[in-house]
């Protein structure tokens, strides 16, 4: 119900305070239907898509999920100071009361031991002082950050909170709260769009379709699965553009930028398209007269420069020639 305007204003005060009423309430309705959207795809999350989420921010610890002794479950929570919120998630592991074992040198090391002055040789003293520094800054900041500071169950769950977010170099569990981006969603569900729409606050053709069913209050316990079910599902992949209608639309695209040019650059590409086409038919008038001529010149026998004896003829008048010169005696050539 709309709050009432005060009838002591003027009347375009009243307007325009009736305006912002009317706007508040608007906003305030799109704002509730976009959180019960929200809340609808973190609990499909947790449900469906932990491992396809978990796999695209890391893929060493999606295999845990895939792990049957080690049961590991993703939570997914709102955080942000303004609206929309944005998602974070966080990888809990059940042991079933056994309890989990982490191996951290902070805990095996002791400062009285050999192992620590080994140690300090390996890492360096200037890295080994950084590290005894960062330990008592967080307990100065924090108070409670090793085992003997819990006295009582609050100051467990802040020691256990304390060891999540502290990376493994300073001896935690590095499993922290970490925010997820919209590439971080599977662009083939509608869990993309919905994230996208809270981003940007563009509705998709598809998420317009089933956003009615998705805001629907689940009557029983069917409904609210099948709402979970039409978040996770798998859209169907369009059809892919073949060769063909690729060269259509090449066509259509060369056609309509050929139309918007000017009249003058049209007969003008035609003038040189005429003149390219005579100048070709030349050449190729030229070629075939050329080819004409050659088939039409009578073939010589012996190919080549012309010569009046062929190499064989040579050879015998080589032959008669040096018979002819044991013959002659010397006495012969004097008496001439």
């Amino acid at each position: 119900m709309l709050p009432a305007v005060p009838s002591t204003l003027s009347s375009k005060d009243q307007k325009e305070q009736a305006v912002k009423i009317i706007q508040r309430m608007w906003w305030t309705y799109i704002r509730k239907r976009l959180f019960k959207l929200l809340k609808q795809t973190i609990r499909a999350a947790e449900h469906c898509i932990s491992y396809d989420i978990l796999k695209r921010v890391s893929p060493l610890e999606a295999e845990l999920l895939k792990e049957p002794t080690v049961q590991c479950k993703v939570r997914f929570r709102f955080a942000g100071s303004n609206f929309p919120p944005f998602v974070i998630f966080k990888i809990f592991c059940n042991s079933k009361g056994h309890g989990s074992q982490y191996i951290t040198g902070k805990n095996v090391i002791t400062s009285t031991s050999e192992a620590a002055v080994d140690a300090c040789k390996l890492m360096g003293y200037r890295k080994y002082y950084n590290q005894m520094l960062q330990d008592e800054l967080n307990y100065k900041k924090y108070g409670i950050t090793d085992e003997m500071d819990v006295a009582t169950i609050k100051d467990y769950m802040q020691y256990i909170s304390h060891l999540d977010e502290t990376p493994a170099s300073f001896g935690g569990r590095h499993n922290y709260w970490r925010k997820l981006s919209l590439e971080d969603f599977p662009r083939t569900m509608i869990v993309y769009d919905i994230m996208d729409y809270a981003q940007s606050g563009k509705l998709s053709h598809r998420l317009k379709e089933e956003l009615p069913f998705l805001l629907l209050r689940p009557p029983n316990e069917e409904t609210y699965r099948a709402q979970l079910i039409a978040i996770c599902r798998v859209r169907s992949p369009r059809a892919c553009l073949t060769t063909t209608t690729l060269l259509r639309v090449d066509r259509k695209t060369a056609h309509k930028s050929t139309q918007r040019r000017s009249y003058q650059a049209r007969e003008k590409i035609a003038k040189m398209r005429k003149s390219y086409r005579t100048e070709r038919k030349k050449e190729e008038q030229k070629q075939a007269v050329l080819d004409l001529s050659y088939r039409s010149e009578p073939k010589s026998e012996h190919p080549g420069t012309p010569s009046l004896f062929q190499d064989e003829d040579w050879e015998q008048e080589a032959v008669k020639l040096y018979d002819w010169s044991r013959t002659l005696r010397t006495e012969d050539i004097g008496e001439d």
